[in-house]
């Protein structure tokens, strides 16, 4: 299960195997985590260029990185894991265990870009802060609920 082969064995000996995998499995949660970013953060400029505002454009490009992640999370992040479940049951799944999440990562920037006029002037930075106060919500739900073994 071990993707970066240095650091493998080594996370391994200093926290022996199962907190180990868990690690790299929240690594790669992080690595999703950021292209979500991208994904997220292209989807509302691209809105904004459209017209959709603020708030509208951010809500459309949270379910553009929430299904972005989701396929990527099945495939690598969480291979495997929930496998038994309908792909369109999953997807639901992970975006209703996700709200938590979500009420974190749209709560704190629509505070920043409320009553922050450098945020409201770079949303990206208000995009950033909500991915990692949801960040840890997320990954918690995502491997109990969504992805969880057997």
């Amino acid at each position: 299960m071990t993707d970066i082969p240095i650091l493998g064995p080594m996370l391994t000996r200093l926290l022996g195997p199962a907190r180990a995998a868990l690690l790299q499995q929240f690594l790669r949660f992080g690595v999703v985590g950021v292209i979500g970013f991208v994904v997220d953060t292209a989807v509302l400029y691209a809105g904004l260029a459209l017209g959709a505002g603020l708030y509208l454009g951010r809500a459309v490009s949270y379910v553009a990185a929430a299904t972005t992640t989701w396929a990527l999370n099945r495939a690598w992040t969480f291979r495997g894991r929930g496998a038994g479940a309908p792909v369109h049951r999953q997807w639901l799944l992970f975006v209703v265990v996700n709200l938590g999440g979500f009420v974190l990562n749209y709560g704190t920037y629509a505070l920043l870009v409320t009553f922050v006029p450098t945020v409201a002037a770079h949303p990206v930075l208000g995009v950033a802060a909500g991915a990692i106060a949801g960040m840890f919500a997320n990954f918690a739900l995502s491997r109990q609920i969504v992805f969880r073994d057997g």
